[in-house]
């Protein structure tokens, strides 16, 4: 099965990029550049499904 999460990335106040899926609770990553950080939200996205089901959430905007 296939799934598309929304992932909202933040900078931190030490530079680090922070991403969290809000649909997987748990589900969050930090890296210093954008390109580790999206292969690191990739696979903690893997392995929050092994333990959970994803919630469905409507982004709304920002």
């Amino acid at each position: 099965m296939q799934y598309e999460f929304n992932v909202v990335i933040e900078k931190d106040p030490d530079g680090y990029f922070v991403a969290t899926v809000p649909a997987l609770r748990g589900c969050h990553t930090q890296a210093k550049s954008l390109d580790v950080l999206m292969k690191r939200v990739r696979e903690a996205i893997e392995l929050c499904l092994e333990v959970e089901k994803p919630v469905k959430n409507e982004f709304i905007g920002v």
